[in-house]
């Protein structure tokens, strides 16, 4: 389990990321192109079912990655987006994988009977793979390309099935 005071300092992150954005008019939509496209951090993470699931394993397609928690506000107004979202992309050969961080599988499944997803939530429950990436606050969302290479981010919640985010998804697939 995570130290109290890390999850407290993510939930007042989290709060501010989001407050800030809105104050400043940023549209929700909005991903943050990261210019230097870095590889993305390998894992391997079990499922709620106890499937395994290994980021490099999804090498060839477009992952959605998100970091999430059960207790964090804007992390539960995104994930019925998300949902939406992964209804639309699932048959695309894009993947969406949310990792939660910290909780264990009792909050997360107590979380599911309000908030249903179909996507794979894994468990980072000593969060040492959150630690190898630049989460800040939480939602932090991460758009990987085929190329495993980091390409968006986005930190606060998003509209996930909005037709432009959509559009900046599909983009990064590879056609034959």
């Amino acid at each position: 389990m995570m130290p109290k005071f890390i999850l407290q300092a993510l939930l007042v992150l989290s709060v501010l990321f989001t407050l800030n954005a809105v104050s400043a008019g940023q549209p929700a939509q909005m991903l943050h192109e990261i210019a230097e496209r870095p590889a993305a951090p390998d894992f391997s993470l079990k499922d709620m079912d106890g499937s395994i699931h290994t980021l490099s394993a999804y090498r060839g397609k477009v992952v959605i990655l998100n970091f999430w928690a059960t207790w964090c506000p804007p992390c539960r107004e995104e994930m019925p987006s998300m949902e939406r979202a992964w209804k639309q992309l699932k048959h695309e050969d894009i993947v969406m994988l949310a990792i939660n961080v910290g909780e264990d599988e009792d909050s997360i499944f107590e979380f599911t009977a309000s908030y249903p997803v179909e996507f794979p939530l894994l468990l980072d429950q000593e969060s040492v793979v959150t630690g190898n990436w630049p989460v800040r606050g939480l939602p932090t969302t991460f758009v990987i390309d085929p190329q495993g290479r980091i390409v968006y981010r986005a930190v606060g919640g998003r509209d996930w099935n909005a037709p432009g985010i959509l559009k900046k998804i599909r983009a990064l697939q590879v056609h034959p």
